[in-house]
């Protein structure tokens, strides 16, 4: 049996349908290619093997590091605002103990 390489354009659009039916075995059929392959295919497209910016597919590692760069930011500014919200009720408690009551 001749062995053959496929392109990556093709082995990506094989991911997405194996991903979105959930069943490789089937696509697999369809594009006579063995299942194994195609499952295959799949762990290294989770992985981000395939994703290229050439292709115009988002690079999912890439991608998600920097929404975890963002969220990491995100927090720090919420803890920084709660701290400031503390600091200003104690400051409202020592001043008018009276208006603390209508706060909360």
């Amino acid at each position: 049996m001749k062995r053959t390489q496929h392109p990556k354009e093709f082995k990506i659009q094989v991911c997405k349908e194996a991903i979105d039916t959930g069943n490789a075995a089937v696509v697999a059929r369809r594009y006579e290619l063995s299942s194994n392959m195609v499952n295959r295919w799949v762990k290294e497209y989770k992985e981000g093997k395939y994703n290229d910016i050439s292709l115009g597919v988002d690079s999912t590692p890439l991608e998600t590091k920097m929404l975890s760069q963002e969220n990491d930011q995100l927090k720090k500014l919420l803890g920084e605002k709660d701290l400031e919200i503390a600091i200003l009720r104690d400051l409202i408690k020592k001043k008018n103990p009276h208006l603390l009551k209508s706060l909360r």
